[in-house]
């Protein structure tokens, strides 16, 4: 079978007819109320060999938004945001179950190019891992992995003024990548990931390596990408969640006795952020949030 690849998102109203080719033909026209909705996650299960890291998460991502993932460590927050674009397929034992659809195409189907996912859906690590190249090679590096046809000088100008770096680096752009500090790094990660053209960005902690000052440009970088981009962002950092994110989802770690006490995630809310933390319908949030444990 031929494997195609996922479609471009459409940035308009929810009106707009959002179509998806598949084998020649037009997917079904989805219902306008769903058109938002980037990622629907109904009973998704990842499992590494026959233990499910985190299990039964269903939820809708919307497009625009900033999404946060909380919870303690070890609860599957990791694992559950590289689902969203593939990443667990690079771990041999790694199984996905459940459904997983992206503008309304299964992300896991056969005839889906997991490459292609991942030019989609861009990502940043926890850790700032630029290339040992140039400033300049590493926003560039992209765009020419995938053969784009663009005006690379302004596209890597675009990028690192999109990522609010190209006025610290403008007059250095052939100096290493390694020459510049943390904070400046993941500034220039999250240039190379937007250079390609995503349609989201997936974070991992991106903070967790920085200062509280690096931290604060981070975050007001995210708010100013959120106009062009739908984020989903991992963290420890309960504040950070509360002031950057639209919505919060707390996940858990639950024991399996019948599984030899094996631990496992588990989605417990999700909500608004400001309800998550003002005012949660479960206990367990409510314990989480305000410090009781965790």
């Amino acid at each position: 079978m031929e494997r195609t690849a996922v479609p471009a998102p459409v940035p308009a109203p929810p009106a707009e007819v959002l179509r998806v080719r598949h084998e020649g033909s037009v997917a079904p026209v989805p219902d306008p109320a769903e058109a938002l909705a980037v990622f629907d996650v109904r009973d998704l299960s990842v499992c590494y060999g026959d233990r499910p890291a985190i299990r039964d998460v269903t939820m809708q991502i919307r497009q625009g938004e900033i999404t946060a993932l909380i919870g303690p460590s070890g609860c599957g927050k990791s694992t559950l945001l590289r689902s969203f674009n593939r990443m667990n397929d690079l771990i041999p034992s790694a199984r996905v179950e459940g459904t997983l659809r992206y503008y309304g195409q299964d992300l896991y189907a056969r005839d889906v190019d997991p490459v292609v996912v991942r030019r989609r859906i861009g990502m940043v690590f926890q850790k700032p891992n630029p290339f040992p190249k140039s400033i300049y090679d590493n926003v560039a590096f992209g765009p020419k992995v995938n053969g784009m046809d663009v005006d690379l000088d302004g596209l890597v100008e675009t990028s690192l003024r999109r990522a609010a770096l190209w006025d610290e680096v403008r007059t250095k752009l052939t100096a290493s990548a390694y020459s510049l500090s943390g904070g400046q790094q993941q500034r220039l990660c999250i240039a190379r990931a937007i250079a390609v053209n995503p349609d989201v960005i997936l974070m991992d902690e991106p903070c967790s390596a920085l200062d509280p000052i690096a931290t604060a440009r981070i975050e007001d970088l995210m708010r100013e990408l959120q106009e062009s981009y739908t984020i989903v962002i991992v963290t420890h950092n309960m504040q950070q969640a509360a002031r950057v994110s639209d919505r919060t989802a707390f996940i858990t770690t639950e024991v399996d006795s019948d599984a030899g006490d094996h631990r496992s995630g588990r989605l417990v809310e999700f909500d608004r952020t400001e309800q998550i933390f003002r005012n949660p319908q479960h206990s367990r949030t409510e314990d989480y949030v305000t410090g009781r444990f965790g």
